[in-house]
C-alpha cells in the first residue's frame, strides 16, 4: 500500500511540474505576441493555473491547525516512508547572498517531518551561526504554522558548536538541528593536528600511535552527529565551500537553483533522488 501510495504521489509530482512548465511556455510566448485578443485568451489560461499554484504555495506556508494538520503531518510521514532510502543526516548548505531565515526553517521543518533525524545547516559567511537565536525561533514558529505543533510539547534538539551542549529543545522524535560555519570545517581539522602535537610534545602519546584513525575520532568527537548521507545545496555556485571537508566521503550532493522561495516538491525531489542513487562505496 505504501509503495502504491508513493506512485500515485510521484505521478502527482510530475504532473505539477508538466503544469508549470506549460505555463512558463505559455507565458514566454506571451511576451513574443502581441494583439489583445490573444492576451486576453492566454491570460484566461493562465489564470487558473497561476491561481492553483499560488494556492498551494499558500497552503504549504499557512498556518495550520486540527484535522488538517494531523493530515498534513500523516502525508509527509507517509511521502517519507515511501522513499526507497531515507537519509538520516540532511545538510542544507547555502551559496548565496542574503539567506532567508524563513525559507531555511521551512526547509528544516519539511525535513522533520518525512523523518529525518538530523538537519545540519550551513552558509560559508557563517550568518547562520552568527543568528543562531534567531534562526532556532524561526525554525519553531515555522514548526507550528507548517505543523500545528505545540512547541511546549514538541521539542527540536538544537546543538552548539562549543561542546555541543542542549541549547533548546522541535518534534516528538526530538530531531537534531545543527548550525555549522566554516569553523567547523578545515579550522576543526586544524585544531585536532595540533592537539595531537601538543599532546607529543607533552609525552601524553607517542607520534607512532598517531594515524588517520585517531585523528577521525577526534574529529567525530567533536561533531557528536553522524555524517551527512544527502547535502542539498542551493545557488550557482559548484564547490562544497568548504562544508565538513573530512565527513562527505560518502555524501551525495543535490543541487538546487536557490533556497527562496522553495517548495516542498523541491525538497522532495531532492530525496528522491537520493533514494535511486547507488552508492558503490569505491567499488
Amino acid at each position: 500500500m505504501a509503495l502504491l501510495y508513493g506512485l500515485l504521489w510521484r505521478l502527482l509530482l510530475a504532473l505539477l511540474r508538466i503544469k508549470r512548465a506549460l505555463v512558463s511556455w505559455l507565458r514566454a510566448r506571451l511576451r513574443n505576441r502581441s494583439g489583445s485578443l490573444w492576451e486576453r485568451v492566454v491570460a484566461a489560461l493562465l489564470l487558473p493555473a497561476a491561481l492553483s499554484t499560488d494556492s498551494q504555495k499558500k497552503l504549504e506556508r499557512s498556518p495550520v491547525s486540527g484535522s488538517r494538520a494531523d493530515s498534513r503531518r500523516a502525508q509527509w510521514l507517509a511521502d517519507g516512508r515511501a522513499l526507497e532510502k531515507l537519509p538520516v543526516h540532511v545538510g542544507l548548505m547555502v551559496a548565496e547572498e542574503e539567506p532567508s531565515f524563513s525559507d531555511i526553517a521551512n526547509l528544516v521543518v519539511w525535513c522533520m517531518a518525512v523523518g529525518v533525524s538530523y538537519v545540519s545547516v550551513y552558509d560559508h559567511h557563517g550568518i547562520f551561526h552568527k543568528n543562531n537565536s534567531r534562526l532556532q525561533e524561526e525554525i519553531m514558529r515555522q514548526q507550528q504554522n507548517l505543523l500545528g505543533l505545540d512547541r511546549s510539547k514538541y521539542n527540536v534538539e538544537f546543538l552548539s558548536n562549543g561542546g555541543d551542549e542542549h541549547q533548546h529543545c522541535v518534534v516528538s522524535c526530538r530531531p537534531t538541528v545543527k548550525v555549522l560555519s566554516p569553523e567547523d570545517g578545515k579550522h576543526s581539522i586544524v585544531q585536532a593536528a595540533r592537539k595531537l602535537c601538543h599532546s607529543v610534545e607533552n609525552k601524553e602519546r607517542s607520534s607512532k600511535d598517531i594515524d588517520v584513525s585517531m585523528l577521525d575520532v577526534m574529529l567525530r568527537e567533536s561533531k557528536n552527529i553522524p555524517d551527512p548521507e544527502l547535502v542539498v545545496k542551493f545557488g550557482p555556485v559548484n564547490s562544497t565551500l568548504g562544508f565538513l571537508p573530512w565527513h562527505i566521503r560518502l555524501t551525495e550532493f543535490v543541487s538546487l537553483p536557490s533556497h527562496r522561495n522553495v517548495s516542498y516538491e523541491d525538497l522532495y525531489g531532492a530525496l528522491q533522488r537520493y533514494g535511486v542513487c547507488q552508492q558503490r562505496l569505491g567499488q
